[in-house]
Formats: structure tokens, C-alpha cells, sequence
């Protein structure tokens, strides 16, 4: 796989993850948890979390990977 298509794939699950914790954050605002548990939707938005954070970090080491080689590109 090339680098493109990891980070993509990375923003894709950052994506994912950003309108799960929406949809989390609007039950307990509206007062409707969906599985009629708030803990289970507080249990998604910190898994959410922590799902945003490892493809950010994928993210991130792909655009590092991109600086790295435009550099020995160069020299």
C-alpha cells in the first residue's frame, strides 16, 4: 500500500470516528441514549476517542513519511 493510501484510508477513519462521537454527543444531549443506557454512550464517545487518536497518529506518521522522502527527493 502507498503512503496516500494509508493516510487516506487514516482520514477516512478519522471521519468515521468524529460522526460516531456526534451522534453519541446528540443522544445524551437529547436525552435519548440509544440503547436506552447513557453509560453505553459515553463508553462510545471515549471509544470514539481513542479510535480518532490512533488514525490521527497514522495520519500523522504517514505526512512525516511524505516530508522524509520529499527531502531525499531533493538532495
Amino acid at each position: 500500500m502507498q503512503i496516500s493510501g494509508i493516510m487516506n484510508t487514516a482520514r477516512q477513519g478519522m471521519a468515521t470516528e468524529a460522526a460516531r462521537v456526534g451522534q453519541a454527543a446528540r443522544d445524551v444531549a437529547g436525552g435519548t441514549p440509544t440503547g436506552g443506557d447513557l453509560a453505553t454512550d459515553m463508553m462510545d464517545i471515549v471509544s470514539a476517542e481513542i479510535g480518532f487518536r490512533a488514525n490521527a497518529a497514522v495520519f500523522e506518521t504517514g505526512a512525516d513519511l511524505w516530508e522524509i522522502l520529499a527531502t531525499i527527493k531533493r538532495d
